[in-house]
């Protein structure tokens, strides 16, 4: 295992330390300034560099928060924990927007200051599986079996130019299905066009994938290309199929079955040597029998059906997707990217996400952005995660959850099948007897809600919501003899939060 490496002006804080984390097996590195932390890092490979640094922020020689800075531009992904006096909090509070990992102010209980260096340590060994996996990860990532039977049927279709379906929910992936079809065919050399017919006007799309001539219409003062021709030699995706207008189909059905195609407003034949794969949200198969379907184009299509399955039917997939989504949106962002507990994840995995993959993509978007600290914990998720549709997870999320955590076995042999037949839960209303049960608080509240409105009073969502936050904090501070980081420990939010509630609701 790396070393911890221990930065401190205090001989006798780094002795401390150094005695106490060599008990628990955990190897060390001290350095009294972090100008020779610097050194050493400039001459360290990749297997020298510190597991975890721990640092004290006013030192001769140079400042933690300044060393912090630095060894977050060379290695953003390295947990340090900043050690502090109280009279340093506002710098602690501070480190935090520059990465820190956590702050331990002195003087520390040196049991809590080990179990939150292991828990550092537990964080960054579990950053670098997830990072190593990611780096190995294609361009589409799954380890559920659903994934997996649609990743051996990408397999068994890259030698092929069949026309092929793909179903799924709105926001499952299709169009990245599409793409890794392409990208592992004999054509992907070729480009690669797509286009959404249900979002392109219907007087337009007919022009949008044949092209037109000059003056075919009015505005049409030049000839045009359309998506047939600009994907020539490649493929071409047809998303959201099953809105075609019902006069295109014929059109479509025709290039599929011919090979060749006209302009609008044309009269010469334009041979059309592109692969075609379509997509759809919808039920083709009902849409035939209501006769907003063409049954020819549907069997022409669906020569292979993919099913692309819903994410709650991949719950074990949604660890390794919301890091990728972390990392991805922390770089667009140029920021350094958010680590999230095993408690957030395990509250994703019993969302029922309506919105698929895209829903949990925006929802890292969204974390990137908001989430006050840089570990996300179950109070930082958005709040359609908590009120949203719960999947029937007590145990079937839970169980996902842990086979997603387990080291990555490879996967067997599964049956033939291109279309998976696993179906999604459905969602559950919580019992409200269970919920009521032994909860007398919440007829207390009740009461004094209605009291409160009674009476006239336009800012009841204000007072009472004080009011249960002052109890609460007071509480915990009481429970915690005043130690305000162990109190927003046992409340589960987090040490700027509780600092700026106390201000804000004057509990000072």
């Amino acid at each position: 295992m790396k070393p911890i490496w221990i930065v401190d002006d205090d001989q006798s804080i780094r002795f401390v330390l150094e005695k106490a984390l060599l008990r628990e097996d955990l190897p060390t590195r001290s350095f009294s300034n972090p100008r020779e932390v610097l050194q050493a890092l400039e001459s360290a490979d990749e297997d020298n560099i510190p597991q975890i640094l721990v640092s004290d922020i006013r030192m001769p020689g140079g400042s933690g928060l300044d060393l912090l800075t630095k060894v977050k531009e060379k290695y953003p992904g390295l947990p340090v924990i900043i050690m502090t006096a109280f009279s340093d909090l506002d710098s602690a509070v501070s480190a935090f927007q520059g990465g820190a990992f956590e702050y331990l102010p002195k003087p520390f209980d040196l049991p809590k200051a080990i179990e939150l260096i292991r828990r550092a340590v537990q964080e960054s060994q579990r950053e670098e599986v997830a990072e190593e996996r990611m780096a190995a990860a294609p361009e589409m990532l799954g380890q559920a079996p659903a994934m997996q039977d649609v990743f051996r049927a990408i397999g068994r279709l890259s030698q092929s130019n069949v026309t092929v379906m793909i179903t799924g929910e709105s926001g499952s992936g299709k169009e990245l299905v599409a793409r890794a079809l392409h990208k592992h065919s004999p054509r992907a050399g070729g480009p690669f066009v797509a286009i959404n017919t249900a979002a392109i006007p219907k007087d337009l799309l007919e022009s949008e994938l044949f092209g037109h001539e000059r003056g075919a219409f009015t505005g049409a003062q030049t000839m045009r290309r359309g998506r047939f021709e600009q994907a020539e030699g490649g493929t071409l995706f047809l998303d959201e199929i099953g809105d075609m207008p019902f006069d295109l189909q014929t059109r479509l059905l025709r290039v599929l079955s011919d090979g060749h195609f006209y302009r609008v407003g044309g009269h010469n034949a334009v041979k059309a040597n592109v692969r075609v794969i379509a997509a759809t949200h919808q039920d083709l198969e009902q849409r035939v029998k209501e006769d907003v379907f063409r049954e020819d184009l549907f069997h022409r299509l669906n020569v292979i059906r993919l099913r692309l399955p819903a994410l709650r039917e991949r719950l074990q997939d949604i660890p390794m997707l919301t890091r990728h989504f972390l990392q991805q949106s922390a770089q667009q962002l140029g920021v350094e990217p958010k680590r999230i507990s095993e408690a957030a994840l395990t509250r994703l995995a019993t969302f029922g996400f309506p919105g698929n993959v895209r829903q949990l993509e925006n929802i890292c978007h969204w974390l990137t952005v908001m989430a006050p600290a840089q570990l996300i914990e179950p109070k930082d998720l958005p709040p359609e995660v908590g009120s949203g549709p719960a999947i029937q997870a007590s145990a079937r999320g839970a169980s996902a959850y842990t086979e997603a955590i387990k080291p990555v076995l490879p996967v067997g042999e599964m049956a033939d099948t291109v279309m998976p037949a696993s179906h999604a839960p459905s969602p559950v209303q919580p019992d409200a007897a269970a919920l009521n049960g032994h909860r007398s608080w919440e007829s207390d509240l009740e009461a004094e809600a209605l009291e409160l409105l009674q009476g006239g009073s336009h800012d009841v969502w204000d007072i009472l919501t004080r009011r249960f936050e002052s109890k609460l904090i007071l509480t915990a501070l009481a429970n915690t003899r005043g130690r305000r980081i162990e109190a927003a420990q046992k409340l589960g939010i987090g040490r700027n939060t509780i600092t700026r509630k106390i201000q804000d609701l004057g509990l000072e």
